[in-house]
């Protein structure tokens, strides 16, 4: 039944790409009742690994096809590994790889194979070098993570402890990953695609071209873009994260259309396309950091959101003077009647006191919304924007930021500074030419 001649399955037809998660089942602790193993956040990692890997595989021409999610126990597991490896071409198991007794993929791939395990003698000697790396003595416990299916091919995790591992059974190529998501992707990048490539011809293979929008809505996207004809084996996909839906054209591997055809739907979707190929914080930081322009923010409302969400990237991170987050109680206190100039003058006096180019403030919560403000050379813009529906507090915040964010976008890229958004109302506008300051 485990037949692993190359030969037995043709590849003419398309390939049936697998994704097998592994998770460890929840324990408690008998003494404290307390959880060892978050399930949610298990749940959180395994989402996130298959919907990542979906993306690059559906660009390099490796769609996928199914998912499955199975718990670690040995007998499901290794049946399960069995069942993919004859109903798929490529699987990809991630997870269970760990030190510890109840990570079992290993054991269980070599009962799928009918195989026994081997000590692979070069990656305790990764490990053991790991360890000292760090001034430390690998536990005997570590051992585990060298014992390989008799056979498999080994591969390398330049991060973690867990090598990762591959094996043909049945009519599929299995690869064996942990679930650590930085060490998942990099393995599947560096490890898995080139070995995918040379093993089967990616017909399919796509490019991907994306863009990021804010304040529209997947449906009003879905329907300013349909008099578009696509191209043949032209496909648009969205992927909603808030407060940004990235709009998404898979065309085939360098065609020459595509970058006039992107454009077309980002002059349909006009100035609510906040940035391409890169997120919106990295947009603006490499923005600032051409023109050598530096940027102070001050957050009460939005409480750090987006000093923390610059410093994602380089570009904004080095552009970023100063950031400083204050009670939301302060600026009410300071001046409770009047946000919208409250959020103006700490703007401006941010801007004078710090001595950067631009000055960012989100005010605090009133019943009308949320002030914000940007503080300019030219002068100095702000308005009091509020949602059209109920968010909680952490996608508020983030909601407000954007919006910040943005409005300095629009100045540094010489369009009118207060947008128009579909999920959010600007209850009140002014502007402020720099001539007229006081002081």
């Amino acid at each position: 039944m485990n037949s692993n001649n190359d030969d037995d399955y043709g590849y003419d037809l398309p390939l049936i790409v697998q994704l097998l998660s592994v998770h460890k089942p929840l324990h408690r602790n008998d003494k404290t009742d307390n959880l060892l193993i978050d399930f949610g956040e298990i749940e959180e990692i395994v989402d996130t690994n298959a919907a990542w890997l979906a993306r690059l595989f559906f660009q390099h021409g490796f769609p996928l096809s199914r998912r499955t999610t199975v718990g670690d126990k040995l007998e499901a597991l290794a049946a399960e590994i069995e069942h993919c490896s004859l109903t798929a071409d490529i699987v990809i198991v991630n997870g269970g790889l760990g030190p510890t007794t109840d990570d079992l993929t290993a054991q269980a791939a070599a009962i799928a194979a009918d195989s026994g395990l081997e000590q692979s003698d070069y990656w305790v000697q990764q490990m053991l070098a790991k360890y000292q790396k760090l001034g430390r003595e690998m536990p005997q416990t570590n051992l585990k993570q060298a014992m390989l299916p008799e056979g498999a091919e080994l591969l390398e995790n330049p991060i973690g402890t867990a090598c990762g591992f591959a094996m043909k059974l049945n009519r599929a190529w299995l690869y064996f990953t942990p679930g650590v998501p930085r060490e998942f992707k990099k393995m599947a990048e560096e490890e898995i695609l080139p070995r995918l490539k040379s093993k089967f011809d990616a017909i399919h293979a796509l490019d991907c071209h994306r863009f990021y929008t804010f304040g529209l809505s997947e449906s009003g996207i879905g329907q300013t873009l349909a008099p578009l004809n696509l191209p043949a084996g032209y496909e648009v996909g969205y992927r909603s994260s808030l407060p940004f839906i990235e709009v998404k054209l898979f065309t085939p591997r360098s065609d020459k259309q595509a970058i006039s055809f992107q454009q077309k739907m980002i002059d349909l979707l006009g100035e609510n396309v906040v940035s391409i190929d890169q997120e919106l914080p990295q947009y603006v930081g490499k923005l600032l950091v051409t023109a050598e322009q530096n940027l102070t923010v001050t957050e009460y409302f939005t409480g750090g959101w987006l000093t923390n969400w610059l410093q994602d990237h380089p570009d904004s991170r080095s552009a970023l003077l100063q950031g400083w987050m204050l009670p939301a109680e302060a600026e009410s206190e300071m001046d409770a009647s009047d946000s919208l100039s409250a959020a103006l003058a700490t703007a401006s006096a941010a801007r004078e006191k710090t001595g950067s180019h631009y000055a960012l403030v989100s005010g605090s919560y009133h019943e009308e919304g949320v002030a914000v403000a940007l503080a300019t050379p030219e002068g100095d813009w702000a308005q009091v924007v509020k949602t059209k529906r109920r968010y909680e507090y952490r996608a508020h915040r983030n909601i407000v930021a954007t919006v910040m964010l943005d409005m300095l976008r629009r100045y540094l890229t010489g369009k009118v500074v207060i947008g128009q958004y579909e999920s959010l109302n600007c209850e009140r506008e002014t502007f402020l030419p720099a001539d007229t300051r006081v002081g």
